[in-house]
């Protein structure tokens, strides 16, 4: 974990280009948007636990990631990309068996009310169009291909080159 957060603290910050992302505003029916709003609940509270600002930057990237190439166009379709496979899932709760764990309900409501004013268009401009991030303890293989552009407590936020 030390080596990790020493290498990942080398890797320079360019917040030149953490440029705002645009607002999202979602299109959908009732429905459709009740199911965003949990894929995205469920995303914020999984990867940042009751953290506000982690979840406001986790639902971020997954609405950069809706509107970038190589991504599913649908909110669920972004959270849960891989969830099949065993490794290679683009958010690891959906593969390594953490959502079969019940979540406490602390931080529920309020990743539930970060989603539902990302949908309406609020913008978390702290991760600007970042599509990718990971916690400070761990190198991913793709980090050094990306420009890291943010960090929010332990995670850090990437945009492509």
């Amino acid at each position: 974990m030390a080596q990790a957060r020493a290498s990942n603290a080398a890797v320079p910050l360019d917040e030149r280009r953490r440029s705002i992302a645009p607002g999202y505003r979602f299109s959908g029916g009732v429905a459709s948007r009740e199911q965003a709003t949990e894929c995205l609940a469920t995303a914020a509270l999984y990867e940042a636990g009751s953290d506000t600002r982690g979840q406001k930057a986790v639902i971020q990237v997954i609405l950069n990631r809706v509107r970038a190439r190589g991504f599913p166009k649908t909110i669920c379709g972004v959270v849960y990309q891989g969830y099949t496979r065993g490794t290679g899932c683009q958010f690891s709760f959906t593969c390594d068996g953490s959502i079969q764990r019940r979540t406490v309900h602390v931080g529920w409501a309020k990743a539930r009310r970060a989603a539902r004013r990302a949908l309406s268009g609020y913008v978390f401009p702290d991760v600007g169009r970042a599509t990718h991030y990971h916690t400070d303890w761990m190198v991913p293989y793709w980090r050094d291909s990306l420009v890291k552009v943010a960090q929010v407590r332990t995670h850090l936020f990437y945009v492509r080159r």
